[in-house]
């Protein structure tokens, strides 16, 4: 599916990723986690076309992200990154229409087929009802969704999300990471996001990439990588962890920063 092989990202001279290798799983939830500044964001914008990197190689099914054009690369994979902004005043149904722009040729319309992915977007994400509703109008919850359903109006078999709970209330969180869970089960679609609440990317995560300073740390199943260990090493965090259900919830006790 995705290999990042030895991959070193720049700003400015700075060097925010470094040295790092990994493999995504398909049809399966990955997330990134790791403190402010780690790198989390731009592995994102990387991997998704969104940012050049210094040297390293990233590939999809085995072909050179580089040599995948913007639009082709736009069939396989969408991007939902922080804060989106609607251009204008939009309506829901306006908004996904941008999501078949890879599938609409030079000069062309909308054709029926694409009216029929933008429904059944909306559909998938519950969202039919709002379709005419102007997206500024929408509650934070809703508007997260709407902008989740214009992802699935581009038919990517890659979802990529970054932070897609932030500003977010607990209730809405909990409706949007659900959505985002019921995706990956009824659709089998890959899904990478970058998360900071730990116990989300336990409860709602096959795989867990852990980042510090630019490196990657640990990248397995959520019992090998959120732990003790990781938490005092990585966050500066000791605490118990509680077990419940099928995954494990983080109780903080005491913070190790200086």
């Amino acid at each position: 599916m995705i290999k990042v092989e030895n991959l070193y990202v720049n700003y400015d001279r700075k060097e925010v990723l470094t040295d790092v290798t990994l493999s995504i799983k398909e049809h399966s939830i990955t997330t990134i986690i790791g403190p402010n500044g780690c790198g989390k964001s731009t592995l994102l914008k990387a991997i998704s076309k969104n940012l050049d990197y210094k040297r390293g190689k990233i590939t999809l099914s085995d072909k050179d992200i580089k040599k995948i054009s913007t639009k082709e690369f736009s069939r396989h994979l969408a991007l939902l990154p922080q804060n989106p902004q609607v251009p204008g005043d939009f309506s829901v149904k306006e908004l996904l229409s941008f999501g078949r722009y890879p599938f609409i040729k030079f000069g062309g319309r909308m054709s029926v087929n694409d009216y029929k992915v933008i429904d059944w977007a909306l559909e998938k994400t519950d969202m039919k009802g709002y379709k005419c509703r102007r997206v500024k109008t929408l509650s934070g919850g809703e508007r997260q969704r709407a902008w989740i359903a214009m992802a699935l109006a581009q038919e990517p078999r890659i979802l990529l999300l970054d932070e897609p709970t932030t500003y977010l209330d607990i209730a809405h969180q909990f409706e949007v990471l659900e959505l985002i869970k019921e995706i990956n089960n009824k659709m089998n679609m890959t899904i990478i996001m970058v998360l900071h609440d730990i116990n989300h990317a336990a409860r709602y995560s096959d795989d867990i990439i852990v980042m510090k300073e630019g490196r990657l740390v640990k990248h397995g199943l959520v019992a090998d990588t959120i732990n003790k260990e990781t938490m005092e090493s990585v966050f500066s965090l000791s605490g118990e962890f509680l077990e419940y259900g099928d995954y494990p919830h983080f109780i903080p006790e005491k913070s190790h920063k200086r």
